[in-house]
């Protein structure tokens, strides 16, 4: 049993169900990019990977997040590549997608299907599509991402795992490759699997809401937006937004434009 995530927070929880039963044994393998926000315009080949990888560059540059490049940059296609080495070597071999109701477990599930659709019958999906689960306090919860989700409860979960039917390894590949034709820059999913497309200044309206008259750290604000905003997306997206706009003048700034913490925005001084 090879078991696939899109999260390193989601592999962490995942291993640790795997402690608690032996008939989740298995390999972990983590596809590291986000394929819900950048360019796919021929992301299966070498050119669109190059492309991914020179976005991902200018969005990390000079921030918390640059040390994160190289992990973010992480060649996928090599990924699968081994895997499915194992797989074809031991067809007895299975393979589970693990993911929850956000874009990027969406995405990475509908981004993965190119590379297995040869293998129909041994690919199973888990997604935990709006159920309900139980937190460590003891009350329902339906979760945005599989870390959120106790290990004692993946037991439960893994009831769940279906195979992934001949009419979705027929529709979803096409549904993605409508969705990279198009090559917008961010992906939100509406719901089910049904994901919508925008512009990449998508989240700045929402964001913008979170910058007031008075002085605000960046960090303050990016945390104001995930913790109250209707989208979830990284960190790391936001501060290259509030970067962008500050570039753009519509903002008052203070410090040195790099950490979250290092700088503060607000709104234009009167004149």
């Amino acid at each position: 049993m090879i078991h696939i995530v899109f999260n390193e927070a989601d592999a962490a929880n995942l291993q640790s169900a795997i402690e608690l039963d032996e008939t989740l044994q298995g390999e972990i393998v983590q596809i590291k990019d986000n394929y819900a926000v950048g360019p796919l315009d021929n992301v299966y080949t070498e050119q669109g990977m190059l492309e991914r990888n020179q976005w991902w560059k200018m969005v990390l540059e000079g921030g918390d997040f640059k040390h994160t490049s190289e992990e973010l940059l992480h060649n996928d296609h090599k990924t699968i590549e081994d895997t499915l080495e194992k797989l074809n070597t031991n067809n007895e071999e299975t393979l589970w997608i693990w993911a929850a109701q956000n874009s990027q477990d969406v995405c990475g599930y509908y981004w993965l299907l190119q590379y297995v659709k040869e293998l129909q019958g041994r690919i199973f999906i888990l997604y935990l599509n709006n159920l309900p689960f139980i937190n460590e306090k003891g009350n329902i919860f339906y979760p945005n991402s599989l870390s959120e989700i106790p290990a004692k409860e993946f037991l439960k979960a893994k009831k769940l795992a279906r195979e992934v039917t001949l009419s979705e390894f027929e529709v979803d590949p096409d549904e993605w490759t409508k969705l990279c034709s198009e090559n917008k820059g961010i992906r939100v999913l509406e719901g089910g699997k049904k994901l919508i497309q925008h512009d990449y200044e998508f989240y700045d309206s929402e964001l913008k809401k979170y910058i007031m008259p008075d002085w605000q750290k960046a960090s303050k604000i990016i945390h104001n937006f995930l913790s109250k905003g209707k989208h979830t997306i990284s960190e790391a997206y936001l501060l290259w937004r509030l970067k962008t706009m500050i570039e753009m003048g519509l903002y008052d700034v203070q410090g040195k434009v790099a950490n979250m913490k290092d700088f503060e925005i607000k709104y234009h001084s009167k004149a």
